[in-house]
């Protein structure tokens, strides 16, 4: 059976990091580790986890000077030995069916490595964000990622992925840290797709994702200049994956065998490997009749 740790990131968080651990500690499908990384808080957080949890076996606290985010996520991934890693804010929750829906997944479907989920948005807001309306199997997502930029996650408290695989994606150069000490799932979500994990949705409807006006995501998605630093910071860390692969932009050309990855490609999917395919170095008549027929649902035979 698989096991699961969850790494929760707190900095400054005093108001919800207790009930972000508890809902961890809550689960149905019990989690292996619960790996709490304090990173250098100064609203006495460090106090309140040590009063808390210091005395309970399940609970691991580690403690550090401010660093960010990428450098919390690094940390806490380091400390785990489960199969399966998760995250979570600490100004989120997790209902206590979380880790057993995702858990049958897992279980099921060795080939996985990634899975994201829906979550519910509460607090100062009200909403639900969510990749699809039903489970996908979204295959690989390599080529896609570093031509078109999709979003193939979620925030940070519905990720999740295979031990091996976090590793890779937190393995970045320590100049990174400072750049990601925000919105540090990024590296997590275009990591995994670049370096080639098989991701799949599956919504669960318990993930509840707190909006507090001090989100630093939330906050500013609004906002045209974070918007603009928020793209460029990802097309760097696309291209950073990249290179490490040898991926560059004539992948176009290999997106029709990544397409047919997919178990059942959504409207929206077939129209971005549409894309893909105009886009090879094929012949103008052969990157339009895959285009023509991936729009048709096609995802097999000559291409």
């Amino acid at each position: 059976m698989t096991s699961f740790a969850v790494v929760v990131t707190n900095y400054n968080y005093r108001s919800f990091v207790e009930a972000a651990v508890d809902s961890a500690l809550a689960q149905r499908r019990a989690p292996l580790q619960v790996i709490v990384v304090d990173d250098g808080s100064t609203d006495g957080s460090p106090d309140l986890l040590r009063e808390r949890y210091s005395n309970d076996a399940r609970v691991t606290l580690l403690f550090g000077e401010n660093q960010g985010q990428l450098a919390a996520f690094r940390k806490g991934v380091l400390a785990t030995n489960a199969d399966v890693v998760c995250f979570l804010d600490a100004d989120d929750l997790w209902e206590p069916g979380y880790l057993e829906a995702i858990g049958e997944l897992y279980d099921a479907r060795r080939d996985i490595d990634f899975v994201f989920s829906d979550l519910h948005v509460f607090g100062d807001d009200e909403e639900h964000i969510r990749f699809d309306e039903k489970a996908v199997d979204l295959g690989f997502t390599a080529i896609s990622t570093l031509i078109l930029h999709p979003w193939y996650g979620a925030p940070t408290s519905a990720l999740s992925l295979r031990r091996p695989w976090a590793l890779r994606t937190l393995d970045l150069p320590a100049s990174f840290d400072a750049l990601w000490r925000l919105c540090a799932d990024a590296c997590v979500v275009h990591g995994a797709s670049i370096l080639g994990a098989r991701k799949y949705f599956l919504p669960t409807g318990n993930v509840r994702y707190r909006s507090h006006g001090k989100n630093g995501w939330w906050a500013t998605r609004r906002d045209p200049v974070s918007l603009y630093r928020n793209r460029m910071r990802n097309l760097g860390i696309i291209n950073h994956y990249a290179a490490i692969v040898g991926l560059d932009r004539s992948a176009a050309d290999l997106s029709k065998y990544e397409y047919r990855t997919k178990v059942s490609p959504s409207r929206g999917e077939r129209k971005r490997y549409a894309s893909l395919a105009l886009r090879g170095a094929a012949p103008w008549w052969k990157r339009w009749e895959r285009a023509v027929g991936i729009l048709a649902g096609r995802r097999k035979g000559k291409a």
